[in-house]
């Protein structure tokens, strides 16, 4: 039976005499004569073992293989590596965390590209695995669609909800001298109940949003649990939408156009999601070809109100969002006040407004009504000034004062300020300087989540700031930030800052400021000079040679001339 499905590339790959032994292969794997006549979906995975996040993955892809068959095309599943930021905090692998975004993408490019799929259906449930899954889609361009393992239920202990935020805030209290070794033992235990991606609006479940908002997922698709029948149902819808958009010629760069990033900012905003979310929106974008800068965050921070109260700034975790609606009630409501695009095209061929249409009402705990915010304006802000004179991230829902002035403390790694925090050596006043974490200098932006969570866990949360040219996690707290750049390894001013310098935060200004004259800055560069890179073979020093600063994604570029 000849298929009415278009195969635009695997079609030249299996069709007339000299192309019987990619038949004769295909054959092997399992195709049957009508098989070699359908399209062909890849269907890719970061399932691993590693982590809980990506255990359940390969069940997904099943599901999701079943949906492209019922739809008339040949799935072929393939895996991909997803590395586990929890597990390797505050260590030197989580410098290979960042890195693996990129390694996601160029992986998954590789597999479409060489074996000819026709679309491809791309599973993520980790951090990096999310963005470097959508970064795929939009530098292929075939006919793809998104699908997120989903968030972990909480843990309980005490009677009040776990998630793995409260396992780094008890490892600063316990250090602390404020919890005992059983008291931690029994959160350690208790935090993690089985598969997902860590509970609050993190970096996973934040990409998650994004990805429904950009339009790349199915609606109401980014919030249900990982172990629920609805997320095994969303795998197969997944599947069989994949298989429409490629009978509708439906790509990728027709759905991440700037509208819908501007959507994903939005989204952000509204949530106070992760400061990673920038980052990793920035790099989707330049896949995508498409316009995105720090100001654009920054302006839809201005005038997009907080109206999720989600940890760890809020309240509730992901599931408990999915209880009140998901996030169609977030985009329905923005949508009422005009933040957001509602004639930009989701996946499944309907615009926003038309996916949002029957949405729930906020209900006034999980989510507000723009009329009634948890705060005016968005959750991250977008900071410039003498310090960050390209820019740097900070997420400022918890901020206790919205000015802060201290005098720096500075570390040329993380483990000296995390050596410094636990010996409580940190005192009220001090601003941390971390530096050399960039992109380049650390190289791979390592995030800092056991440091912040350590100084938030020793009660020093509101009472000290930490900057740093790195990144932290989404379930960093308090003043926090992020993404300074240039880094100090491209001599930024950060890589200038002493002991004692006064450093100002101003948030309302938009302002991280360094105090001290040009002309001892001046000085101080003369006597500058780089610092040895940290790794001269292997993929770190490989992805050092050419990855971009923050404010551009942190992405690899191609030498000018090559």
């Amino acid at each position: 039976m000849t298929s009415k499905l278009p195969r635009p590339r695997s079609g030249p790959l299996t069709t007339g005499p000299s192309r019987a032994a990619a038949r004769a292969m295909l054959r092997a794997v399992g195709l049957s004569e009508d098989d070699l006549d359908r399209p062909q979906v890849g269907v890719a995975s970061s399932w691993n073992e590693v982590t809980p996040c990506n255990l359940h993955l390969n069940g997904l892809a099943t599901a999701a293989k079943e949906g492209v068959r019922q739809a008339g095309a040949v799935p072929f599943e393939f895996g991909t590596i997803a590395v586990s930021d929890g597990i390797s905090m505050g260590t030197e692998g989580m410098k290979s965390s960042l890195v693996s975004r990129e390694v996601i993408a160029d992986s998954v490019e590789l597999m479409v590209s060489a074996e000819r799929f026709d679309a491809l259906v791309a599973i993520a449930g980790c951090d990096k695995s999310l963005p470097g899954m959508l970064m795929a889609c939009a530098r292929l361009d075939v006919p793809a669609a998104f699908l997120y393992g989903g968030t972990i239920l909480p843990g309980f202990y005490r009677g009040r909800s776990l998630t793995i935020q409260d396992v780094f805030e008890a490892v600063g209290a316990h250090s602390a001298g404020e919890m005992t070794d059983g008291e931690l033992h029994d959160i350690e235990r208790a935090a993690c109940p089985g598969a997902g991606s860590c509970a609050g609006m993190y970096t996973a479940n934040t990409m998650s949003v994004c990805a429904e908002a950009l339009g790349m997922a199915l609606p109401a698709s980014a919030t249900a649990p990982a172990v629920s029948a609805e997320r095994t149902d969303l795998a197969r819808r997944t599947g069989e939408v994949v298989v429409q958009a490629l009978a509708a010629g439906l790509r990728p760069r027709q759905i991440m156009t700037r509208a819908a990033f501007l959507n994903a900012a939005a989204v952000v905003m509204a949530t106070a999601g992760s400061t990673n979310a920038v980052l990793h929106l920035l790099a989707i974008a330049n896949e995508a070809e498409v316009e995105l800068t720090l100001d654009d965050f920054d302006a839809v921070s201005r005038r997009t109100p907080h109206i999720v109260s989600m940890r760890p700034v809020g309240r509730f975790i992901m599931s408990e969002l999915d209880q009140a609606g998901g996030l169609p009630v977030v985009l329905k409501e923005l949508l009422s006040a005009g933040l957001v695009d509602g004639d930009a095209l989701s996946v499944n061929g309907k615009t926003l407004a038309e996916n949002v249409q029957d949405a729930f009402a906020p209900d006034g705990d999980v989510v507000r009504g723009v009329k009634d915010p948890f705060k005016p304006d968005g959750g991250l802000a977008i900071l410039r000034g003498s310090l960050a004179p390209n820019g740097a991230v900070v997420k400022t829902p918890g901020i206790e004062t919205l000015r802060f002035e201290g005098r720096a403390r500075v570390f040329e790694r993380e483990e000296d300020c995390m050596d410094a925090v636990t010996a409580r050596q940190v005192n009220k006043g001090d601003a941390l300087v971390i530096r050399y974490e960039g992109p380049k200098g650390g190289p791979g932006m390592r995030e800092m989540l056991a440091v912040t969570a350590a100084i938030k866990g020793a009660g020093l949360g509101r009472d000290v700031l930490l900057v740093t040219d790195g990144r932290f996690s989404g379930a960093t707290f308090g003043a926090s930030v992020a993404h300074i750049a240039p880094e100090a390894f491209d001599g930024g001013p950060i890589a200038l800052v002493r002991d004692g310098d006064g450093v100002v935060l101003d948030i309302p200004g938009r302002r991280l400021e360094l105090l001290v004259d040009e002309a001892e800055l001046a000085r101080r560069r003369a006597l500058w000079t780089r610092p040895a890179p940290n790794y001269r073979t292997g993929a770190l020093a490989k992805y050092a040679a050419l990855v971009s600063g923050a404010d551009r994604g942190a992405v690899c570029e191609v030498p000018a001339g090559r």
